[in-house]
């Protein structure tokens, strides 16, 4: 055998070892991050105030607290679009909606982002691969990224459905006017089409957004940003208010909106819920009752805000709009129940709740810029009042700055 030939065994012998050394290092690493025995004990100030009758008191005090605290926000915006000072399109109600929006940011930002950070890189967890990347950030990262791919998909779906109603409502019209004698009249001149109209004379989605946008945009340039009323073209043809456009397409939108951040809010809920229940510490609950009865008002409000400019039938609004007020409170009853046999001092607590955490981080500081800041802030009304950017912008940072403040006791 020459010596190229025993460096080439050596070296794949070697390879060999490496590779069984690092399956079976990555075998344990797994083991250890599912395991479910605890790897710490508990803070030794928490365990002196342990009182588990004391506890269950305040768990059930807590459970009618935050579930009062999420039906009342969650329901005024829901409840008040039926009266005028309460309703989705005042002043009022948009002010009220930065405040929830700033809330719903440091959520994410300030109490799901850090926790998440400390779950998955405690020291009961393994250092390769929870030590060596970023998973929190990553997660969230992620997480965002998805919510924009599902709200996407969402909205196209909707415009979808609404057109294809939209064809069968005129075909219908068009069958009537036949059989009552009156024949619709198409006006095609040299059979020019119009920009996204398709054959059979049915407008595209994407040629009626882009028609309407070419109309909003010369008339903001011809009669200025704040005017805000459409008129008759020098061309000779009128065109409805660009706010009727917007309205359609914002329903669409916030369809999709109210879904995905009721997602967001209710999975980040359910191990707020879990961690308050399998809590046997007083010292622990008692400053979270009021803490998480504040973040569920104001969550809920976002959400009801959502909800109401989404036009649900009555029905699929008090059901979303209840689903959100019995999760919190129903994973302090689950929490309590399993509070013998969980663990949160394992590495699988550890890992879930960090997971979800990122995830809801991700989901919630994406609704909370994008669905609720940016689409009020940057929007035509807000630009055109001042009083109402001054009022807004004290009250997002107030949001922002007193949920922030409750991570000193949650």
């Amino acid at each position: 055998m020459s010596f190229e030939d025993m460096l080439a065994l050596l070296n794949f012998v070697g390879m060999n070892e490496k590779a069984r050394v690092f399956s079976g290092s990555f075998v344990w690493n797994l083991s250890e991050s599912i395991s479910n025995t605890s790897c710490r004990n508990g803070d030794p100030d928490l365990e002196g105030c342990r009182n588990e009758p004391a506890a269950l008191i305040l768990k059930m005090v807590a459970i009618a607290s935050i579930l009062i605290a999420g039906v009342c926000g969650v329901a005024i915006p829901l409840i008040g679009k039926k009266r005028r000072f309460l309703g989705t399109d005042t002043n009022l109600f948009v002010t009220a909606k930065a405040f929830a929006g700033g809330v719903i940011l440091a959520t994410g930002f300030v109490h799901m982002l850090p926790d998440a950070t400390s779950a998955l890189t405690d020291s009961c967890l393994p250092d390769i691969p929870w030590s060596k990347f970023p998973f929190p950030g990553f997660i969230a990262m992620m997480a965002a990224l998805g919510t924009l791919l599902v709200e996407f998909i969402g909205t196209q779906y909707y415009e979808r459905k609404q057109e294809k109603q939209s064809t069968i409502v005129h075909v219908d019209s068009v069958e009537f006017d036949s059989e009552s004698g009156i024949v619709p009249v198409e006006n095609k001149g040299l059979n020019a089409k119009l920009f996204g109209e398709e054959e059979g004379g049915a407008m595209h989605i994407v040629g009626m957004h882009a028609h309407a946008a070419h109309h909003r945009h010369s008339h903001s340039q011809e009669q200025g940003a704040c005017a805000g009323n459409l008129g008759i073209h020098s061309h000779g043809h009128s065109h409805p208010d660009s706010s009727t456009v917007e309205d359609e397409e914002g329903g669409k939108r916030h369809v999709v909106v109210s879904q995905v951040l009721e997602l967001g809010i209710i999975s980040h809920s359910v191990i707020i819920g879990l961690s308050l229940g399998v809590s046997q510490s007083p010292c622990t609950i008692r400053p979270l009752i009021g803490a998480l009865s504040f973040h569920q008002f104001f969550e809920g409000f976002a959400l009801g805000g959502c909800i109401s400019q989404a036009q649900f039938r009555t029905l699929h609004a008090t059901l979303m709009a209840c689903f959100f007020a019995v999760t919190t409170p129903l994973g302090i009853a689950v929490g309590t129940g399993i509070s013998s046999i969980y663990n949160p001092n394992s590495p699988r607590a550890l890992i879930v709740e960090g997971v979800l955490d990122s995830i809801s981080a991700g989901i919630l500081v994406y609704m909370a810029l994008v669905d609720l800041v940016a689409a009020d802030f940057l929007s035509k009304r807000m630009s055109c009042n001042i009083k109402l950017q001054v009022f807004s912008y004290i009250a997002l940072f107030m949001g922002a700055g007193l949920m922030s403040l409750l991570a000193l006791w949650a």
